[in-house]
């Protein structure tokens, strides 16, 4: 469920960002795959440097809540 949150913001992106292009290429009849490709890969690299500092942290405090549940789980055998 956590790889879940962590990747939501760069797929989200990157699924609209290709929704708006697919549908300005349908209109304007350019229909050229590579556009597309460089769209969502300066979409996703962006979502990245806007969220990259909050899904650290996330991930950060999910290490560190595993560890602390290895540690009560090995107290207890």
């Amino acid at each position: 469920m956590e790889i879940l949150w962590l990747s939501l913001p760069m797929l989200g992106i990157g699924l609209v960002a290709g929704l708006i292009v697919s549908i300005v290429q349908a209109t304007t009849q350019v229909n050229e795959q590579t556009v597309v490709f460089v769209v969502k890969i300066l979409s996703v690299f962006v979502a990245l440097i806007i969220f990259g500092s909050w899904m650290l942290e996330r991930l950060d405090e999910f290490i560190k809540w595993t560890h602390e549940m290895i540690i009560i789980i090995l107290r207890t055998e």
